[in-house]
Protein backbone atom coordinates (compact mmCIF):
# COMPACT_ATOMS: atom_id res chain seq x y z
CA UNK A 1 0.00 0.00 0.00
CA UNK A 2 1.54 3.22 -1.00
CA UNK A 3 2.50 5.31 2.15
CA UNK A 4 4.25 9.27 2.36
CA UNK A 5 7.80 8.01 3.61
CA UNK A 6 10.70 10.32 4.37
CA UNK A 7 14.26 9.65 3.25
CA UNK A 8 17.52 10.60 4.67
CA UNK A 9 19.40 11.23 1.81
CA UNK A 10 23.14 12.22 1.63
CA UNK A 11 23.92 11.37 -2.20
CA UNK A 12 25.66 8.40 -1.49
CA UNK A 13 25.86 5.13 -2.49
CA UNK A 14 24.21 3.64 0.16
CA UNK A 15 20.80 6.76 0.86
CA UNK A 16 20.99 6.33 -3.01
CA UNK A 17 19.83 2.43 -2.89
CA UNK A 18 17.32 3.80 0.18
CA UNK A 19 16.13 6.10 -1.95
CA UNK A 20 15.68 3.99 -5.51
CA UNK A 21 13.90 0.79 -2.67
CA UNK A 22 11.28 2.98 -1.12
CA UNK A 23 10.67 4.43 -4.59
CA UNK A 24 10.32 0.47 -5.80
CA UNK A 25 8.04 -0.46 -3.22
CA UNK A 26 5.70 2.40 -4.76
CA UNK A 27 6.18 4.78 -1.87
CA UNK A 28 5.32 8.49 -2.25
CA UNK A 29 8.51 9.65 -1.23
CA UNK A 30 10.16 13.11 0.52
CA UNK A 31 14.01 13.46 0.21
CA UNK A 32 15.77 15.17 2.90
CA UNK A 33 19.26 16.28 3.02
CA UNK A 34 21.40 18.36 5.35
CA UNK A 35 24.42 20.39 5.37
CA UNK A 36 25.73 20.04 8.77
CA UNK A 37 29.05 21.85 7.76
CA UNK A 38 30.83 18.64 6.57
CA UNK A 39 33.96 19.07 4.28
CA UNK A 40 32.38 19.47 1.07
CA UNK A 41 28.95 19.56 -0.63
CA UNK A 42 29.55 17.61 -3.26
CA UNK A 43 27.53 14.76 -2.22
CA UNK A 44 24.35 17.09 -1.67
CA UNK A 45 24.75 18.70 -5.20
CA UNK A 46 24.75 14.98 -6.32
CA UNK A 47 21.64 14.48 -4.33
CA UNK A 48 19.78 17.40 -5.43
CA UNK A 49 20.61 16.19 -9.56
CA UNK A 50 19.23 12.81 -8.54
CA UNK A 51 16.17 14.09 -7.12
CA UNK A 52 15.47 16.30 -10.01
CA UNK A 53 15.62 13.64 -11.96
CA UNK A 54 13.15 11.18 -10.41
CA UNK A 55 10.83 13.98 -9.69
CA UNK A 56 11.46 12.91 -6.29
CA UNK A 57 10.60 16.50 -3.79
CA UNK A 58 13.54 17.22 -2.00
CA UNK A 59 14.95 19.87 1.06
CA UNK A 60 18.43 20.35 1.94
CA UNK A 61 18.61 21.76 5.23
CA UNK A 62 21.43 24.51 6.49
CA UNK A 63 21.91 22.66 10.21
CA UNK A 64 26.14 23.85 10.06
CA UNK A 65 24.86 26.10 13.33
CA UNK A 66 25.19 22.51 14.94
CA UNK A 67 29.01 22.62 14.53
CA UNK A 68 29.68 25.42 17.42
CA UNK A 69 28.28 22.29 19.29
CA UNK A 70 29.35 19.13 18.11
CA UNK A 71 33.01 19.88 16.82
CA UNK A 72 36.03 17.40 16.86
CA UNK A 73 35.45 15.21 13.49
CA UNK A 74 37.48 15.15 10.81
CA UNK A 75 34.85 15.44 8.33
CA UNK A 76 33.49 18.81 9.89
CA UNK A 77 36.70 20.04 11.11
CA UNK A 78 40.14 21.32 10.54
CA UNK A 79 41.56 18.12 10.38
CA UNK A 80 43.35 15.24 7.80
CA UNK A 81 40.66 12.43 6.77
CA UNK A 82 42.60 9.47 7.47
CA UNK A 83 43.69 6.84 5.08
CA UNK A 84 42.77 2.83 5.37
CA UNK A 85 39.27 0.56 5.90
CA UNK A 86 36.63 1.60 8.36
CA UNK A 87 37.05 -1.12 10.86
CA UNK A 88 40.86 0.62 12.17
CA UNK A 89 40.85 2.61 15.37
CA UNK A 90 41.93 5.90 13.18
CA UNK A 91 38.48 5.73 11.55
CA UNK A 92 37.35 6.94 14.97
CA UNK A 93 38.30 10.90 13.98
CA UNK A 94 35.04 10.81 11.26
CA UNK A 95 32.47 10.46 13.81
CA UNK A 96 30.46 13.20 14.29
CA UNK A 97 29.09 13.30 17.38
CA UNK A 98 25.60 12.57 18.24
CA UNK A 99 25.26 13.48 13.63
CA UNK A 100 22.20 10.49 13.17
CA UNK A 101 20.30 11.16 16.56
CA UNK A 102 19.64 14.93 15.65
CA UNK A 103 19.36 13.95 11.66
CA UNK A 104 17.09 11.45 12.42
CA UNK A 105 14.75 13.36 14.76
CA UNK A 106 14.13 15.95 12.11
CA UNK A 107 13.51 13.98 9.65
CA UNK A 108 10.73 12.70 12.14
CA UNK A 109 9.86 16.19 12.71
CA UNK A 110 9.47 16.56 8.81
CA UNK A 111 7.44 13.01 8.65
CA UNK A 112 5.02 14.35 11.32
CA UNK A 113 3.99 17.55 9.68
CA UNK A 114 3.94 15.89 6.29
CA UNK A 115 1.72 13.15 7.57
CA UNK A 116 4.49 10.35 6.51
CA UNK A 117 4.78 7.05 8.72
CA UNK A 118 8.51 5.89 7.84
CA UNK A 119 11.41 7.55 8.05
CA UNK A 120 14.03 5.64 6.03
CA UNK A 121 17.37 5.46 7.08
CA UNK A 122 20.69 4.12 5.29
CA UNK A 123 22.40 2.41 8.22
CA UNK A 124 24.10 -0.91 7.86
CA UNK A 125 26.35 -3.33 9.32
CA UNK A 126 29.48 -2.17 7.56
CA UNK A 127 29.04 0.61 9.78
CA UNK A 128 28.76 -0.77 12.89
CA UNK A 129 32.55 -1.24 14.09
CA UNK A 130 32.81 2.38 14.15
CA UNK A 131 29.66 4.26 14.22
CA UNK A 132 27.31 3.63 18.07
CA UNK A 133 24.85 5.26 15.88
CA UNK A 134 24.60 3.27 13.21
CA UNK A 135 24.41 -0.16 15.67
CA UNK A 136 20.81 -1.94 15.28
CA UNK A 137 20.69 -1.12 19.58
CA UNK A 138 20.83 2.61 18.45
CA UNK A 139 18.11 2.13 15.48
CA UNK A 140 16.05 -0.11 17.84
CA UNK A 141 15.73 2.50 20.40
CA UNK A 142 15.22 5.39 18.22
CA UNK A 143 12.43 3.53 16.44
CA UNK A 144 10.60 3.06 20.02
CA UNK A 145 11.02 7.10 21.20
CA UNK A 146 9.70 7.73 17.87
CA UNK A 147 6.97 5.94 17.96
CA UNK A 148 5.80 7.41 21.09
CA UNK A 149 7.55 11.02 20.92
CA UNK A 150 4.69 12.69 18.87
CA UNK A 151 0.57 11.75 18.19
CA UNK A 152 1.53 10.55 15.13
CA UNK A 153 3.69 7.15 15.38
CA UNK A 154 6.42 7.26 13.10
CA UNK A 155 8.80 4.33 12.36
CA UNK A 156 12.25 4.75 11.87
CA UNK A 157 13.34 1.94 9.07
CA UNK A 158 16.56 1.07 8.12
CA UNK A 159 16.54 -1.79 5.42
CA UNK A 160 19.44 -2.47 5.24
CA UNK A 161 20.36 -2.55 8.94
CA UNK A 162 21.77 -6.18 8.71
CA UNK A 163 23.25 -5.82 5.70
CA UNK A 164 27.16 -4.93 4.36
CA UNK A 165 27.30 -2.56 1.82
CA UNK A 166 28.18 -5.49 -0.82
CA UNK A 167 24.95 -6.33 -0.13
CA UNK A 168 23.59 -3.01 -0.44
CA UNK A 169 25.28 -2.74 -3.99
CA UNK A 170 23.99 -6.38 -4.93
CA UNK A 171 20.24 -5.38 -4.47
CA UNK A 172 21.18 -1.94 -6.65
CA UNK A 173 22.55 -3.48 -9.07
CA UNK A 174 19.30 -5.92 -9.22
CA UNK A 175 17.22 -2.81 -9.09
CA UNK A 176 19.10 -1.49 -12.32
CA UNK A 177 20.44 1.31 -10.45
CA UNK A 178 23.41 4.03 -11.74
CA UNK A 179 25.74 4.27 -9.20
CA UNK A 180 27.50 6.90 -11.34
CA UNK A 181 25.12 9.72 -9.81
CA UNK A 182 26.61 8.99 -6.27
CA UNK A 183 29.22 10.33 -3.95
CA UNK A 184 30.79 8.20 -1.38
CA UNK A 185 34.68 10.25 -0.91
CA UNK A 186 35.12 12.00 2.00
CA UNK A 187 36.82 14.55 0.18
CA UNK A 188 34.97 16.65 -2.19
CA UNK A 189 37.33 16.83 -5.05
CA UNK A 190 36.80 16.53 -8.66
CA UNK A 191 37.86 12.88 -8.47
CA UNK A 192 37.36 10.88 -5.52
CA UNK A 193 40.70 9.81 -3.77
CA UNK A 194 40.00 6.36 -3.55
CA UNK A 195 42.17 6.16 -0.01
CA UNK A 196 39.53 7.26 2.70
CA UNK A 197 37.53 4.55 4.31
CA UNK A 198 34.80 5.98 2.43
CA UNK A 199 36.44 4.82 -1.27
CA UNK A 200 38.36 1.93 0.20
CA UNK A 201 34.91 0.22 1.41
CA UNK A 202 32.87 1.72 -1.69
CA UNK A 203 35.79 0.32 -4.10
CA UNK A 204 35.63 -3.22 -2.25
CA UNK A 205 31.79 -3.43 -2.77
CA UNK A 206 32.12 -2.80 -6.66
CA UNK A 207 35.17 -5.37 -6.82
CA UNK A 208 33.31 -8.24 -4.64
CA UNK A 209 30.36 -7.87 -6.97
CA UNK A 210 32.95 -8.18 -9.94
CA UNK A 211 31.66 -5.05 -11.47
CA UNK A 212 33.60 -1.79 -12.08
CA UNK A 213 32.45 1.70 -9.86
CA UNK A 214 31.26 4.35 -12.64
CA UNK A 215 33.05 6.98 -10.58
CA UNK A 216 36.63 8.29 -11.87
CA UNK A 217 39.38 8.02 -8.83
CA UNK A 218 42.95 10.14 -8.70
Amino acid sequence: MTQKVVVIYSGGMDSFTVLNKALQQGHDVYALSFDYGQRHVKELKVAASVCEKLNVPHKIVDISAINQLIGGSSLTDDIDVPEGHYEEESMKSTIVPNRNMILLSLAVGYAVSLKAGKVYYGAHSGDHAIYPDCRPEFVQKMDDVCRIANYDAVEIFSPYLNNTKIGILTDGIEMGLDYSQTWTCYNGREKACGKCGACQERLEAFALNNITDPLEYE
